[in-house]
């Protein structure tokens, strides 16, 4: 069964720190960009950051650039956000996703895999 699962949420405090991790089980990720989205109820998903394949290119949305940081480790079939400078703001659940071609962007669409979410609760 193809699966992405993520990890790392959790409850922080603003200014605080949390290392997201999505690990793919019954596939490898290495072919595969992968992409994070954050979602609030009642709102839409919004993409945070992006990563091809190779993790040489990177993509972030305009309210986390500075703060977040996306990387890869292929050999443990795993992709990591990096999350500092954390605020209120940044509180919903975290999806990774994976994409069989790096766009840059964060067109639902064009992700095939998708986790079931974690929880970031920053609090004032």
């Amino acid at each position: 069964q193809l699966q992405l699962v993520e990890s790392g949420g959790g409850l922080v405090q603003s200014g605080g720190s949390l290392r997201l991790s999505c690990r793919a089980s019954g596939f490898t990720l290495d072919s595969y960009a992968i992409g994070w989205f954050r979602q609030v109820p009642g709102k839409e998903r919004e993409g945070v950051s992006c990563i091809s394949s190779s993790g040489g290119r990177t993509n972030y949305g305009d309210s986390v650039k500075g703060r977040f940081t996306i990387s890869r480790d292929n050999t443990k079939n795993t992709v990591y956000l990096q999350m500092n400078s954390l605020e209120p703001e940044d509180t919903a659940v975290y999806y990774c996703a994976a994409s069989t071609y790096y766009s840059g962007n964060f067109l639902r669409w064009t992700y095939k895999y998708w986790g079931q979410g974690t929880q970031v609760t920053v609090s004032s």
